[in-house]
């Protein structure tokens, strides 16, 4: 069973699916897949039994395929959780490696970049401490490696021609967390001969939030720390850590990431940036944004609330029973940033919808800087329909939302008209 979604604000990618640890991949096809773990809508838990792959042809309209793998396919059977995974593809087989949440490191196949995937065993030769986020890499000369582990346990292997094998006397630690700041998240690709080692990055305060990046002429290393690509950090007052990988799709390069949502660890969604390089092969970090892979949003529609990239205070976003995310739980002086916006047409009024409206709140909108006078203020007891001044409309802008409330209220959607 498939399921085609269109995504209404192009970050979250799929704002109805808690999908996390995304690792994209560009098959024969053209297609870009995603691979890995699920998280439960209600929990506090991270991941989940099942593993969806979900595909698009221009990142806008994604369609999930359904249940791929799930626990009940692996030699432990159910029980426990399915954390990151990722695939590759090998003389028209695709491997999906996969771990579990007591350390397992596995390996199931398909004929189909989408599953069923079947015939899961243990990855033979590692050694007895647990792993976790395996990453496969297949580099020109058909060598494929194996990377997995957590801080000064990451380890990287070659496999065997086999794919389901790695060879004992090439394991070794790649990384490190004092050197590189290596967390967990491991992906590998190559560019221009370079190999870019890409993972959940520790160096900005003992929190994960961070994809970071090191480079080595080897797929073993030695690897250079090189920085960060993208820090999530503020999308949610709970966010813990990052997982993805970087990827040329259709002549251009991006990072897919993954968000928090619910004032929580987990659950999480995907997200992707475009990046570049510069002459000499480094990623200048990009900031988290609202329009993601597409156009700036325009604002003379609808817009979402679970659109905003950034948020202060109290607020989160939360998925009701319906699947639908909204801004809930906004108290007084809690925020939320918009970037990468537009306006389409001259605005002369600003509306809003709360599902749970303040009787005395106000909304306070600014333009760019978040310390500059309001654009406009809806004061919601009032229903007023404040003017809105001139704005460049050929511009990409910032939005700021300021909230005043004397009780918790939500944002479902607002629009400039």
């Amino acid at each position: 069973m498939t399921d085609r979604i269109s995504s209404q604000a192009p970050n979250p990618l799929l704002p109805r699916s808690l999908d996390a640890d995304p690792e994209p991949r560009v098959w024969a096809d053209g297609r870009m897949y995603i691979y890995g773990s699920r998280d439960q809508a209600h929990g506090r838990v991270y991941c989940s039994e099942h593993y969806h792959v979900l595909s698009s042809d221009d990142l806008v309209h994604w369609t999930d395929h359904g249940v791929s793998f799930s626990m009940s396919d692996t030699p432990e059977g159910s029980g426990r959780l399915l954390y990151a995974c990722d695939c590759e593809c090998k003389d028209g087989v695709y491997y999906l490696y996969y771990c579990t949440d007591n350390g397992s490191l596995g390996v199931a196949m398909s004929d189909s970049p989408t599953g069923p995937f079947r015939n899961a065993q243990y990855i033979g030769g590692l050694p007895n401490q647990p792993g976790i986020d395996p990453a496969v890499f297949i580099d020109d000369d058909g060598q494929a490696y194996l990377y997995w582990g957590q801080t000064n346990n990451v380890r990287a292997a070659k496999l065997k021609p086999n794919m389901v094998e790695v060879e004992k006397e090439s394991i070794m630690q790649p990384l490190s967390l004092a050197e590189h700041f290596f967390h967990e998240g491991s992906a590998m690709i190559k560019r221009n001969g370079v190999y870019y080692f890409v993972y959940a990055d520790e160096s900005r305060g003992r929190r994960p939030s961070c994809l970071g990046y090191a480079t080595a002429p080897a797929p073993l290393g030695p690897f250079t720390y090189r920085g960060v690509i993208i820090d999530n950090l503020g999308c949610d007052p709970g966010v813990w850590n990052n997982h993805g990988r970087i990827i040329e799709f259709k002549g251009q390069w991006y990072v897919f990431y993954h968000r928090s949502i619910q004032n929580s660890k987990c659950p999480r969604q995907v997200c992707a940036e475009p990046i570049t390089f510069t002459e000499d092969g480094l990623i200048p970090e990009v900031e988290m944004t609202s329009r993601g892979v597409g156009a700036p949003l325009d604002l003379t529609r609808q817009t979402p609330a679970h659109a905003a990239c950034i948020l202060t205070g109290n607020a989160r976003l939360e998925m009701g029973e319906d699947a639908r995310l909204s801004l809930q739980q906004i108290h007084d002086g809690d925020t939320a940033l918009f970037r990468g916006v537009c306006f389409g047409r001259q605005a002369r009024n600003f509306t809003v919808r709360c599902s749970t409206p303040a009787k005395d709140g106000v909304i306070e909108a600014r333009i760019d800087d978040s310390g500059s006078d309001p654009v406009a203020v809806l004061d919601l007891s009032a229903s007023s329909v404040p003017l809105i001044t001139d704005v460049p409309l050929e511009d990409v802008h910032d939005l700021h939302l300021t909230f005043k409330t004397s009780a918790p209220m939500s944002l479902d959607w607002f629009q400039f008209g």
